[in-house]
């Protein structure tokens, strides 16, 4: 039996009629940009995880940008990002006209060194911090970090591309933070039926100028009061984003359940599994195996291509070795852990409504691979 890295077509009953009948609505109004649709995904969003203002956008990587842009983030300016990361948060500092240095990883969690990030912005002194909430959970150290960039003067930027539905110490991941991002990309764990993005904050100010940025800086109609572009999210996708969201408890409750399930019974045949820091409740977005053994990895990955497994190396390589990188970094702070998470990652299947016999299958094929 093959088992796809992940399912993209796994609704719940009745889900795309409602949805079509919901485009047809929009497409006999000629409702395309704006309406209904999309301040009612924004005001749902709002209520789930427990901020002020969500402002929706074309994708992540706009919403990184407009962040930045919306703290005064630009040409000349320093901002720390993670090594281990995805390009997204690199190359949003790079076209915002801000200068990126590099952050190493915390080898427990995947986030970012604490004591790194404390040395660069000492010596770099910074306008901001972006940190990204990884593979479905957040730093240990989250409270600490955001102290630190208080005290420092620094704004924090909190990518949360694989964090929706995430909680810390029963709240909201998003809900404390000076703002947050979001990706609706459709692998995310709320995915649109293509791009999509957001950003959080509960900062009057924040949010109207990155409403503003995001719709050629207008004031009015024809009033442009600021250099912006155009970012915005389409009313049939806010469409598709608002079903998924009445949803969005199960399919948070069914990625935690496999996401277990690996937790659980990776251990007992060998493989170190990466787990959720203390007080956080995952949305199950992704499962991280640990596999230090290079020949060991291979063989594994060998044998789940052959039967037909899914796998992913989320992330596998770092942001400052990156060829893209060279000659703009400002340089690199702390160790190698994430490039040692890079070299030893493993991603198995993780999806809504994952079948006991799929992941049995999953934990099956790994097995053989270990013991030939």
């Amino acid at each position: 039996m093959k088992v796809p890295f992940i399912d993209l077509k796994r609704f719940e009953n009745g889900f795309l009629e409602v949805l079509n009948a919901e485009f047809q609505q929009i497409n006999a109004n000629a409702q395309f940009i704006g309406g209904n649709a999309v301040s009612q995904f924004e005001n749902k969003c709002k209520e789930f995880l427990g901020v002020s203002y969500c402002i929706s956008c074309a994708n992540g990587t706009d919403a990184i940008q407009l962040a930045l842009r919306a703290l005064g983030v630009g040409r000349g300016d320093i901002v720390l990002v993670p090594n281990l990361t995805f390009w997204a948060s690199f190359e949003a500092v790079v076209n915002v006209g801000a200068e990126p240095a590099t952050i190493d990883a915390e080898l427990s969690d995947g986030g970012i060194s604490v004591q790194a990030l404390d040395e660069a912005i000492r010596l770099l002194k910074p306008k901001a911090v972006i940190i990204a909430h990884l593979y479905g959970w957040g730093s240990a150290r989250l409270f600490e970090i955001r102290s630190l960039c208080i005290e420092r003067g620094v704004f924090l930027v909190e990518d949360g591309a694989q964090s929706f539905g995430t909680r810390y110490e029963g709240k909201s991941i998003y809900q404390n933070a000076l703002v947050a991002t979001c990706s609706f990309y459709p692998a995310k764990v709320l995915g649109g039926a293509g791009d999509g993005g957001a950003i959080f904050t509960n900062d009057i100010e924040i949010a109207e100028r990155i409403r503003s940025l995001g719709n050629h800086g207008r004031t009015s109609h024809y009033g442009h009061g600021l250099i912006g572009w155009n970012s915005r999210l389409d009313s049939l996708q806010a469409s598709f984003l608002n079903l998924s969201l009445n949803y969005i408890n199960q399919r948070i409750l069914s990625r935690q359940q496999s996401a277990k399930y690996y937790q659980l019974s990776l251990p007992k045949i060998g493989i170190e599994v990466m787990l959720p820091p203390k007080d956080y409740d995952e949305n199950g977005y992704c499962n991280v195996c640990l596999i230090k053994d290079k020949k060991l990895k291979f063989k594994i990955e060998s044998k789940l291509k052959l039967e037909g497994i899914g796998f992913a190396n989320i992330y596998p390589g770092v942001m400052s070795k990156q060829k893209g990188a060279e000659g703009i970094t400002k340089g690199h702070f702390g160790g190698i852990s994430a490039e040692n998470i890079c070299e030893s990652v493993l991603n198995l299947p993780l999806f809504p409504y994952m079948h006991c016999n799929e992941l049995e299958r999953v934990l099956e094929v790994i097995s053989s691979a270990i013991r030939k």
